[in-house]
């Protein structure tokens, strides 16, 4: 209730009087209120279906008008986890403007949860999220694997090496990510795995506070390869390849399930797909 109150922008009070009228005019409950969490009687299940025809109607109904338009004025809204929005988005808008001048991109940075509310809610077209997971309302598009590497302060001991070996990091200070994040459990796995014990003495929320933390010599982490590109031009990074088949962080595209596109989203899939394809294609190489 405190959810869907917060989505269409009311109190929790005004929400729960407003079922209340709904269930005064059906003369019927549609929650049991019995139970914790609240559940659907047979007849909210009923009346909610019934309000997700309504909503898929009137978006076959804006799509409709839309074609009629044709693309211009057409919006995408996207939805991304800041180490993909701000290290590619940039670019990605630059091209998909001078493809579509008509149509317009927003995207939004958020935490990963976010993404898949803001899309789940509808408040976004796209979700743009590392370790995609599909569910009974969220649809999950493969986009890409990203190398991981050893990211480290030029003034490292480490940083000369052309490649290591996950032994190289044991008893390192390590700066991580914060213990609900996928990335955070993946890494685990991955070090437990190898029989490698990091000494983690800072963990942060996002790449880009690890990033900081690593060029101010505080000390060594595993990131993204792409997302130190810019950092590593600075001279501020050294990112070594690690000798370690398989880590790679997945990239995907998510959308709400049954979700109808616009001209200018089913354009931006397009772009993202096309993009992919072209990365896959480029020789690997080693950012140090």
């Amino acid at each position: 209730m405190s959810k869907g109150a917060t989505h269409c922008g009311v109190s929790q009070s005004a929400a729960s009087q407003h079922v209340q009228e709904v269930e005064r005019r059906l003369g019927l409950a549609l929650f049991d209120r019995s139970k914790r969490p609240l559940e659907l009687t047979p007849a909210g299940k009923l009346y909610a279906e019934y309000c997700r025809d309504v909503l898929r109607r009137e978006e076959e109904l804006t799509l409709a008008l839309e074609s009629l338009k044709g693309a211009a004025g057409s919006t995408v809204r996207v939805a991304s986890i800041y180490s993909i929005g701000l290290s590619e988005m940039s670019r990605l808008r630059e091209e998909f403007a001078a493809r579509y001048p008509e149509a317009r991109l927003d995207v939004d940075y958020m935490r990963p949860e976010k993404v898949y509310d803001a899309v789940r809610n509808d408040t976004a077209d796209l979700g743009l999220v590392s370790y995609p997971e599909p569910g009974r309302e969220i649809a999950a598009i493969p986009w890409r694997h990203e190398e991981m590497q050893v990211a480290l302060c030029p003034t490292h001991p480490l940083a000369t090496r052309t490649e290591l070996v996950p032994a190289d990091l044991a008893s390192q200070d390590f700066i991580g990510f914060d213990e609900d994040l996928s990335i955070r459990r993946e890494l685990d796995r991955f070090l437990r795995a190898q029989g490698v014990e990091i000494k983690l003495i800072l963990h942060f929320d996002n790449i880009q506070m690890i990033k900081e933390a690593v060029a101010l010599g505080t000390g060594i982490s595993i990131l993204p390869a792409r997302t130190m590109q810019t950092e590593i031009e600075q001279g501020r990074l050294v990112a070594v390849r690690l000798n370690a088949p398989g880590l790679s962080r997945p990239v995907g595209i998510v959308h709400r399930r049954r979700k109808k596109f616009n001209h200018a989203a089913q354009a931006l899939l397009e772009l993202l797909e096309e993009r992919a394809k072209m990365a896959e294609a480029e020789p690997a190489t080693i950012l140090s």
